[in-house]
């Protein structure tokens, strides 16, 4: 075997870097979004032996609606992608390249066991440019295809080695091809054929056997005139330990699988589920399609499901010719390869083996797959095209006249396919440029229709989307999927009576279930959505909660093991106030994947619901141990800890804060919760520049504005306070406790009591009824001398609040006042002049008055840290491709009256009672009042 030598390694590599370059601008489109960004084996927080028990697209293989597709060392190469460049599809599409270039050097070793120098190195050539090969090298889902290639090939090589010079049995070079096979098989399930290759070699090519000297000699061992020769012997062992090892790895394949076939419909296959005829006509005919595709790849596509290729119902489709010239076509050049032992006839048989034995598995023939013809399976048979076409190349080469024309045809050929491979990558930019050029292939195949409207909804162009869905429905009538999309394009287009329209035909396209029979029909999981979904659309009316809820309970008894199903349901229940069903509904999805952070958070807003915050805060910690970015949970279980009042738990609620406005910096609730967290510790230069961080995000924060304000006031930085207070109240002009607090600062430390009058005046104009508003205006009239009006204005206080002592208290004060002004026949109105004495004895009072306001107006703010919290956004169950999480809303607020949400654009969140500490606060500032109140009482009595 020549080696190979670097100048061709170099050309490989740039022929195939010239021809690939582009691909690396491209992203992750069609089945890329469900093997790399979906699916969360790749993450680092998902546990590394999960790769070994899910499939390639990250569902676990004992669940039915697994594609049993087991590749855990493909997966583990996406594992490192990301661990290295997380999703940046750049490094995903590099690695590719980089494995295609390995591959065309490991077929050019291979060929040169079959063909000479020349001629091997034109079918590497041709192998790295061919444009069959953009799929699996331009769509990163291929790179299965790359890996097991690259082992496939690998295992070959070694096997070769496996006889000695005098002839005998080399073992380690056997051991490591079966090593090589394991791990070809591991990235994907073709790389087994490799064995029937090894075969094929050792038997025609090794042992130099044709076809009838293999029969002549088992049929003289048959009829015992001679015994097995020495060395025939040491090839069937040989064999034999190939043969043993490749039965151990199909047992333990189908021992993986749970002897489970996956479930395919007949929108992926529908030549899989028709009669016969028409099933083996049509899978004979898909073999002349494939040939043609190798052939002439000018017009490729990358979906060829559902419609694209129609079926070859009856012995008299024209058809029919192709699959018959294709068949004699292979006869004729097996019949030439194992006939004869000249070295022409062992490159052909080896070329067929390479074309024939690695796509049996997709061929249809032998079992049902999941597609009708996929460029990327043609991967490894392409080799053996190749060789065919070098080979070709050869024979004409040798010949003198025919050597320039041979070498100009090679030429051409070499320079179209790599100009085609080039253009066709393009194609692969985006998800819109893919399935519309597939469109210019086919426009039969309404999954194509579908797919170009998921792009154009993506992109929130939902009417274009809708043309797009309406005309699958049209090309396939009977496909629920598109009408499914349909019904989801029209709820984002608010026509929800269209979508639920469209969602009764896709419902009305399900198999019915047969009252008194076992549903047993099988399901594609996907379509069971359109339950979900439309019990997502009509419980948006309250009247039809009971009816969704229905179609929830008929999605799960169709299939039991359906989890999304319970997510909905139990978010429902959540909704309709059944916390224990809810919580039920919730255990049993775990049931089905412990593994799902999601159903970990979900099931703490439940217990956060049914008043059980350590349960809670226990599911959160499940969660996060799953998932330690989960945004949701980091942001809730925060919130939690914070609302406990515990302080032991202040860091660990910090810390969650912190990461959660890592994962969401453009989150102002984040960063106000935080400064919460450090005006709890007493952290005040901390709090500030959290809010502060807030503010500037979300101008007009309501909660974060009021509380820096009252952060200001309470260290003594009133000044600072007003132009925050100002700005609360240009964006919020009903905030009363904004009011209350301007009001506060404008009459004790500004001296501004018309200010602080026009305050109250305008709490009261919104509320007429509020109580500290009321009697701080009462105040303002007492400053102002007006003990008349203070009077009648404590009266009507005390008619609003009989219960509130202090009021009662000051009304007799000021009436003791007016008693005492009286007897000494001084004015009781501010318009007479004051003697000197009086002055000093109602300044007194006045400030005694004042501050025990002040203390109210804290007392009141210290229960008034606003707000706290985000809404957890719920979401609803994606398009046919995609399950998505549910969550539950669950967020707080604290207000004046014990609990009060005062931020309007966090609506329905979740209230709660003042911490412990914030009830000391408030006592310790009652007892003050109180105190200053008694003072006063006994300075007006001595006067």
């Amino acid at each position: 075997m020549a080696v190979v030598s670097w100048k061709e390694i170099l050309l490989l590599s740039g022929l195939v870097v010239g021809c690939y370059w582009n691909s690396l601008s491209c992203g992750f489109v069609f089945d890329d979004v469900s093997a790399i960004l979906d699916n969360k084996d790749l993450r680092p927080s998902t546990p590394i032996h999960n790769l070994f028990l899910n499939d390639f697209w990250g569902t676990p293989m004992a669940e039915e609606r697994s594609h049993k597709s087991y590749r855990p060392l493909t997966v583990l190469t996406f594992r490192l992608n990301y661990l290295f460049s997380e999703l940046s599809a750049a490094s995903y599409h590099l690695l590719n390249v980089i494995l295609h270039a390995v591959v065309c050097v490991l077929f050019l070793r291979v060929c040169r066991l079959f063909l000479d120098k020349t001629s091997s190195l034109v079918a590497a050539l041709l192998f790295a440019v061919h444009p069959i090969h953009t799929e699996a090298v331009t769509g990163v889902v291929g790179r299965a295809e790359l890996l097991s290639s690259i082992f496939l090939l690998a295992a070959f090589l070694a096997y070769t080695k496996s006889t000695g010079p005098d002839h005998s049995i080399v073992w380690p070079p056997i051991a490591l091809t079966v090593v090589l096979v394991a791990a070809a098989t591991l990235c994907k399930e073709q790389g087994i054929t490799v064995v029937g290759v090894c075969c094929v070699y050792e038997i025609f090519v090794a042992q130099g056997f044709t076809l009838p000297m293999l029969v002549d000699t088992i049929w003289q061992v048959l009829q015992g005139k001679d015994g097995f020769p020495y060395a025939v012997l040491q090839t069937l062992l040989k064999l034999i330990v190939l043969v043993i090892s490749t039965l151990l790895l199909v047992i333990i394949r189908v021992q993986v699988i749970q002897s489970q076939l996956p479930v395919f419909t007949r929108f992926d296959n529908p030549a899989a589920v028709s009669t016969t005829p028409t099933r083996q006509l049509t899978f004979n005919y898909l073999l002349p399609v494939n040939a043609w595709l190798l052939l002439n790849p000018s017009e490729l596509c990358c979906d060829w499901t559902m419609g694209t290729i129609p079926l070859v119902e009856s012995l008299v489709d024209l058809r029919n010719l192709a699959t018959l010239v294709f068949y004699i076509f292979l006869g004729l050049l097996a019949y030439h390869s194992l006939r004869y032992r000249h070295s022409s006839a062992k490159t052909v048989i080896m070329a067929l083996s390479l074309i024939v034995l690695p796509f049996i598995p997709a061929s249809n023939l032998f079992f049902p797959v999941g597609f009708v013809v996929a460029e990327r399976v043609l991967y490894v048979p392409s080799m053996g095209f190749c060789v065919l076409v070098a080979h070709g190349f050869k024979m004409i080469s040798h010949k003198g006249q025919l050597k320039k024309i041979s070498w100009l045809m090679i030429g051409v050929l070499l320079t179209t396919y790599t100009v085609k491979t080039f253009h066709r990558n393009w194609d692969w930019e985006s998800e819109y440029t893919l399935f519309t050029s597939a469109l210019k292939v086919n426009k039969n195949n309404a999954k194509l229709w579908n797919n170009v409207g998921h792009a154009l909804e993506n992109q929130n162009n939902y009417a274009k989307a809708l043309r797009y869905f309406l005309q699958a429905t049209r090309v396939q009538p009977d496909d629920i999927g598109a009408h499914m999309n349909v019904g989801r394009t029209y709820k984002n287009l608010n026509k929800s009576k269209e979508a639920e329209e469209a969602y009764l035909v896709a419902k009305s396209l399900m198999p019915q279930v047969i009252p008194g029979k076992k549903y047993a029909t099988r399901v594609a999981p996907n379509h069971l959505n359109v339950y979900i979904n439309l019990a997502n659309l009509i419980r948006a009316n309250d009247s039809r909660l009971e009816e969704a809820d229905q179609l929830y309970r008929q999605a799960i008894s169709m299939r039991p093991d359906f989890k999304q199903a319970y997510i909905s349901r139990g978010e429902l229940l959540l909704k309709m106030n059944k916390l224990t069903e809810a919580r039920d509904a919730y255990l049993r999805a775990l049931e089905l994947d412990r593994t799902n952070a999601d159903l970990w958070y979900n099931l703490a807003i439940v217990y956060i619901e049914m008043k059980d915050p350590s349960e809670a805060l226990k599911n959160f910690n499940h969660a996060l141990e799953l998932n330690p970015r989960h945004k949701l949970a980091l942001f809730n279980s925060a919130l939690l800890m914070q609302e406990s009042g515990e302080p032991k738990f202040w860091p660990e609620a910090n810390r969650r804060f912190l990461t959660y406005v890592e994962e969401e910096p453009d989150d102002a609730n984040g960063y106000f919760n935080l400064g919460m967290l450090a005006m709890d510790a007493n952290e005040n230069a901390a709090a500030e520049r959290w809010m502060r961080k807030a503010i500037g995000l979300q101008a007009g924060f309501r909660s974060a504005l009021f509380n820096l304000a009252l952060l200001y006031s309470q260290s003594k930085r009133e000044v600072d306070a007003l132009p925050v207070l100002d700005e609360l109240l240009h964006h919020h002009p009903e905030h009363i406790k904004g009011l209350i607090l301007k009001g506060d600062i404008l009459m004790n430390h500004k001296k501004d009591t018309r200010g602080a009058k026009a305050c109250f005046e305008r709490i009261l104009r919104m509320d007429p009824t509020n109580v500290q508003g009321k009697h701080n205006l009462c105040v303002v009239y007492f400053e102002e001398r007006d003990l008349p009006r203070a009077e009648r204005c404590l009266e009507e206080t005390l008619d609003l609040a009989p219960n509130e002592e202090y009021v009662r208290r000051h009304l007799n004060i000021v009436r003791s006042k007016m008693a005492a002004m009286s007897a000494a026949g001084q004015p009781l109105s501010s318009a007479t002049t004051e003697g000197a004495t009086t002055e000093g004895v109602a300044a007194s009072s006045k400030e005694e008055v004042l501050q025990s306001v002040k203390e109210g107006t804290e007392e009141a703010a210290a229960g008034g840290e606003e707000g706290r919290g985000v809404d957890a956004v719920g979401k609803e169950v994606g398009d046919e491709k995609n399950e998505r999480k549910s969550s539950t809303e669950s967020v707080r607020g604290v207000g004046v009256d014990q609990s009060k949400s005062l931020d309007n654009s966090q609506s329905d969140k979740r209230t709660k009672g003042k911490s412990t500490k914030d009830i000391k606060d408030i006592e310790k500032k009652r007892a003050a009042a109180l105190k200053r109140l008694e003072e006063i009482e006994r300075i007006l009595s001595g006067d």
